[in-house]
């Protein structure tokens, strides 16, 4: 009897140090580790303007990793835009978090006129809002360089010039908005966006733009967060309207 109470009271501490147990973490891979340590270090490569890597053998010295390692880790730091690789020019700090996001649309989404249907949604979703965060927080040298960019956009003798410095205003209130997730989301369809410029400046003509332009520009000047929204919801309805007006026409 003494025994299989012994037995029992070994059985319930056992099972006591059970449910006392968590899962353990795994320690991260090498690969892991130089990905962060990279990574950390990457964006000030590219806001230097340094955006040249040391040779891959030297790098691998440095963090005393294998160069299979060091190889790995950059792939993937490619794959997620923030490396590009050139066999025999070396390794280069990018800035393209974007392309991921990017390179995915035309795979989820096969079809150019519905890409483009799609693209005016989401940007009627986020442009606004960052056109309003852009009226609460820019600073004088900002609506400066904003300016500066609309008077580009007017200046414009052919549709690519157009094209660039309306992509340039709307990145540069982006960045004005100081809201990293907006300015990604807005990066990655970039691309796609440029194609879209592309059919309606050729369609209507680049007036519009320049109007609606100045109206969001005279707001963010006057910090009235309000109007900013409303002239850019207004700018991404019209857009969407010449669009749609466009492709009808197509077929």
């Amino acid at each position: 009897m003494k025994e299989f109470t012994a037995q029992i009271t070994i059985g319930m501490t056992s099972y006591q140090l059970l449910m006392t147990l968590s899962p353990l973490k795994s320690a991260p891979s090498l690969v892991d580790q130089v990905c962060s340590r990279l990574a950390r270090q990457l964006r000030d490569e590219v806001e230097s303007g340094n955006g040249r890597l040391p040779p891959e053998r030297l790098m691998a010295e440095r963090l005393g990793v294998s160069r299979t390692v060091l190889r790995e880790a950059t792939k993937r730091l490619e794959l997620q835009g923030l490396l590009e690789i050139r066999h025999g020019s070396g390794i280069r700090a990018v800035n393209r978090l974007h392309k991921p996001l990017s390179g995915s649309l035309s795979l989820l989404l096969p079809e150019l006129s519905e890409r483009l249907r799609q693209l005016n949604e989401a940007r009627a979703a986020i442009e606004p809002e960052i056109a309003k965060q852009a009226a609460l927080k820019a600073k004088t040298a900002d609506v400066k360089q904003l300016r500066s960019i609309h008077e580009r956009l007017v200046a414009a003798e052919t549709h690519d010039e157009a094209v660039e410095a309306d992509i340039d205003f709307h990145r540069t209130l982006a960045r004005i908005a100081s809201n990293e997730i907006l300015k990604l989301m807005l990066e990655s369809l970039a691309d796609l966006g440029r194609e879209s410029r592309r059919i309606t400046i050729s369609n209507v003509g680049r007036q519009r733009a320049i109007d609606h332009h100045t109206a969001i520009l005279s707001a963010v000047a006057a910090h009235d967060a309000p109007a900013a929204a409303k002239a850019m919801k207004h700018h991404m309805d019209e857009a969407a309207r010449d669009l749609a007006a466009k492709t009808k026409a197509k077929r």
